[in-house]
């Protein structure tokens, strides 16, 4: 995680040098200043739609993980173009605009799809589904149904 953040803030620090090297220190300021604008501008309606779409969805009762999803990417998106820098300012705009952010969230799916399995199976487990029915025995013309004395032992 630390080489990750490293490689990250020296990546920032290249793309800043570079566009510093080509506009000048006004010019990267001014388009930092403005990446961050934007970015909150776009950040606020694309979340809006998010919540929007996200109370319809629940209106309907349908799942919303799908909505669920777009507004935190949108949000987590909104983080990373208020981080200065322009690598953040470009993974964030990612996140916020719809057709990248579609391919974000089916990864983002997927992979939670996946945890949530294997923290299921490692909390309890393998899973095992009995299939049964409840019987009455107050039924008249019906005999007893029989019984299976036995116990669970959990690991």
């Amino acid at each position: 995680m630390a080489v990750a953040f490293l490689l990250y803030v020296f990546a920032e620090i290249a793309a800043i040098w570079a566009v510093g090297s080509a506009v000048g220190v006004l010019g990267t300021l001014g388009l930092l200043l403005a990446g961050a604008f934007l970015g909150s501008w776009l950040a606020r309606r694309e979340g809006g739609k998010a919540m929007r779409a996200f109370v319809a969805a629940a209106r309907s009762g349908r799942p919303a993980e799908k909505e669920l999803t777009d507004g935190m990417l949108v949000g987590l998106g909104g983080v990373l173009i208020l981080v200065p820098g322009f690598v953040s300012d470009v993974l964030g705009l990612l996140l916020i605009l719809p057709p990248s952010r579609a391919v974000a969230r089916r990864l983002w799916l997927k992979r939670m799809e996946k945890r949530a399995v294997r923290f299921a199976n490692q909390r309890r487990g393998p899973v095992m589904v009995v299939d049964s029915e409840v019987v009455s025995s107050e039924e008249p013309g019906r005999k007893p149904p029989t019984v299976i004395e036995g116990r669970i032992v959990e690991n």
